[in-house]
């Protein structure tokens, strides 16, 4: 076996838990029932790793069988990494005809065409989702099988996310999509995280959004510490109003869960103390960033319970109204207000 074969199946069986390790070597279907047997009795994650290198020299698997190994765990743990949404827009009058087939063949032929040492595999989920793993090379070098780019598009929308895409191959992977998709642009959605499921149910509104215009009073399921009657009425009813207005901005379902959002803002310095900053003609830029585990969760929670004012802020609860979590905040016109633009890369 050659070197780089070898190192791409080091880093499968390092990205591959070991409990997982069963599962996706059956989907993948290249092993022998004596083979999957022997992989199934060793218990050692080195072990398990020497066992596979020999039996995919034994069974002479070629690159290309690796990398469906790959697509294979990839698809099925989806949270790997960054995940950038993308849109694409101004559709073509054929964009809804283009089917599964078409799409492969015009992906290829286009993205072939910009690179020349590019190897493209596509697959279709059972979810309808398509995936497309791409390993870049150039002029000098073979496609780079280490860190390839994986690409997650619904035909028939307008929807794309992407993880581990560089700047220099943006450019050549937004040509092949409009081509191959009959749109006209490939622009950002401005959202990303490292929940596919989440940015996905966010931008293609697949989550329960539930707006409630009346919410039960009082809170049964708050544990009170106020025994006086006549207080506890007077608390439930500000806090049924908080989680009134928390489920008016974020909903009453199960948010998707980001882990940020980030705010960037170019707006005129304003303070009668400091006129050197005050008289400033350019902008003063900084950039806020909230940060969480699961974001909007926990924004509905600080508004509900009071930790945060309520009627919510646009600048927080367009994260999921919008389906975005990238935003910039420019001076609209004289006076202290402000807006909110989607930036376009």
């Amino acid at each position: 076996m050659d070197e780089s074969k070898k190192r791409l199946v080091q880093r499968l069986m390092r990205k591959i838990p070991t409990k997982m390790l069963k599962t996706t070597l059956e989907k993948w279907g290249r092993l022998t029932g004596e083979q999957q047997r022997a992989m199934d009795s060793i218990q050692s994650k080195w072990a398990l790793t020497e066992n596979l290198l020999a039996i995919c020299e034994e069974n002479e698997l070629a690159v290309k069988h690796l990398t469906e190994l790959e697509m294979i765990y990839m698809i099925d743990n989806p949270d790997q990494g960054m995940w950038y949404a993308f849109q694409l827009t101004d559709p073509g009058d054929d964009a809804q005809s283009v089917d599964l087939t078409q799409f492969k063949e015009q992906f290829k032929s286009h993205l072939r065409e910009l690179v020349r040492e590019v190897s493209i595999k596509i697959k279709k989920h059972t979810d309808e989702a398509v995936w497309i793993r791409i390993a870049w090379g150039d002029a000098s070098s073979h496609p780079d099988h280490l860190k390839p780019t994986y690409v997650v598009h619904y035909l028939q929308t307008p929807y794309v996310f992407v993880t581990r895409l560089t700047s220099k191959q943006k450019p050549m992977l937004s040509q092949a999509m409009v081509l191959s998709t009959r749109y006209q642009y490939f622009k950002d959605a401005n959202l990303s995280g490292r929940n596919l499921t989440a940015i996905r149910d966010l931008l293609m509104r697949k989550y329960q959004q539930v707006f409630p215009t009346k919410y039960p009073s009082p809170l049964t399921e708050r544990k009170q510490t106020v025994t006086n009657p006549h207080v506890e009425r007077e608390q439930a009813k500000p806090a049924a109003n908080r989680l009134q207005m928390a489920c008016e901005a974020f909903g009453g379902g199960t948010l998707p869960q980001l882990q940020s959002a980030v705010y960037k803002l170019e707006t005129k310095f304003r303070d009668h103390t400091n006129t050197l900053m005050t008289e400033r003609e350019e902008p003063f830029r900084c950039v806020v960033k909230f940060s969480s585990t699961n974001l909007l969760e926990s924004l509905k929670n600080c508004a509900s319970s009071g930790i945060a004012s309520t009627p919510v802020t646009p600048l927080l609860s367009s994260i999921p109204l919008k389906g975005k979590n990238y935003f910039v905040i420019t001076d609209n016109g004289p006076g202290p207000s402000s807006q909110m633009r989607q930036t376009q890369n």
